[in-house]
Formats: C-alpha cells, structure tokens, sequence
C-alpha cells in the first residue's frame, strides 16, 4: 500500500453540544452524585452551577472557556458580578450563582478554624486567605484572641484602594479594647498576590508594636495575605516568622 495515497486522518468529534447529549455517567451531576465533588475537575464544577450553556456550546466547555478567560479559579472568583454578567452566556443570574458558590466556599474554610488555637502564621493564611485573595481592594483586618488564643471575633478595620489601606493603630486597638481581647493578630492583604512587605508595612508594624506594649496586649503577628508563588510558596508574609516582631 502506498502510504501517501493514504486518506487523511478523520477529524476528532465535536463535543456535544449540550450535557444531555453526553453519556449518563459523564454528566457532572450523576457524576457528582456517584462520586463526590472531588471527582469532578473545575469546570465540570461550575457546568453544574451554569446548567446551560449557549447554541453549540454546553455548559461544561462554557466553564472551560470562563477559566480560560480569567487564567485560574482563584481569578474567577475575584471577578465582579457586573463583569461576569456581561459575557456571552452568563448573564446576571448565573453570575450571581457563581459569586454565591465561592462565597459560601470561603466561608466554610473560614469557619472549620474558628474554634481552634492561632498559634502560627499559617492557621491565619487558611482562615483569611480564601476570601481576603478575592478582593480587588487591599483590607486590613484584625483578629481578636482570648488567652488560648482562641478568636473572639474579627474585624475590618480599613478598606483601602489596589494597593494601599488606610489604618491607624487607633483604629486597629479600638476592636480590641472593646472585646477586652488578650492578644491580637493583625493580617492585610496585597491584591498583587505579592506578599512582599513595603516600607509602610514595616512602619505600621512598629508602630502596632510599640501600642500594644504600652497596652499590654500581646502583638501575635502581621500577616500579609498574597498569592503562593516561588518566593512565597506559602503565600504570605509573616513579620512574626521573619523575626521582625
């Protein structure tokens, strides 16, 4: 056989162009139903929330496209509900649906670390890190301790713009003074993902140290809340594991 007479390999298969096309047990929800969330990728996760997709397009490669579009479920989840209800195939309804799912998702994972100890930079980043990675606007939160370090409750005290929040120690202690806390973690956020301290990060961390000596209060730590990367794999900075408190 002449293999140049051959004819050309066939072209693969469309996909389905609706979930009800597919296979029962590819479907995302008799999957989910079979085998849990963890058997199931990111898009078929949000196919679930999405129902539909558009004419030719099902909602599972409408998903695809979505993480396509924004380069990770991290940025997804940042995205404001305006922004998402004007793409194709979105709309308001299902924007909101999605801004409803992560936010319920980063409550959760704030919730499971509510009644346990802060002993370590790192029980911060998972309490804080899933919903303070998601906003546009740097926040400075802080985190009321009893004696066991165990929270009381937290607050914001300044939201600021991309790159910089506003926060005075008298703003940051008054939370403090009213719950009677016994010690005090105060975390932010970069909206860079950078965890990197700047000066005024440094500034402000002397400053809190040198009030809460004066009060009496015992200065746990600064977090920075970032993104994980080479530098920070952890994704944050801790000034307390640094040795700069």
């Amino acid at each position: 056989m002449n293999f140049d007479d051959a004819p050309p390999p066939a072209p693969p298969l469309p996909a389905p162009s609706s979930i009800a096309a597919l296979p029962s047990r590819d479907r995302p929800r008799e999957k989910l139903a079979r085998c849990g969330p963890e058997g199931l990728s990111d898009s078929e996760l949000i196919a679930i929330l999405l129902r539909t997709g558009l004419p030719g397009v099902n909602a599972i490669e409408m998903a695809r496209r979505l993480l396509s579009r924004y380069g990770s479920l991290a940025a997804l989840a940042r995205a404001p509900v305006a922004e998402l209800s004007g793409i194709k195939g979105i709309g308001p309804a299902k924007a909101i649906q999605l801004a409803a799912a992560f936010g319920l998702g980063s409550r959760l994972a704030a919730e499971n670390f509510e009644r346990l100890p802060f002993n370590e930079a790192g029980q911060v980043y998972r309490y804080l890190g899933p919903q303070m990675r998601l906003l546009e606007r740097e926040s400075f939160r802080v985190l009321l301790l009893d004696t066991r370090r165990r929270l009381i409750r937290m607050e914001e005290v300044s939201l600021g713009s991309i790159n910089e929040s506003i926060a005075h120690p008298r703003e940051i202690f008054r939370p403090v003074l009213l719950y009677s806390a016994f010690a005090v973690v105060v975390a932010h956020n970069h909206p860079s993902g950078d965890p990197s301290p700047g000066k005024e990060d440094r500034r402000l961390t002397r400053r809190l140290a040198e009030a809460a000596r004066i009060l009496m209060i015992e200065l746990f730590d600064h977090v920075i809340i970032g993104s994980p990367s080479q530098e920070y794999p952890s994704g944050y900075f801790s000034f307390r594991e640094y040795g700069l408190l």
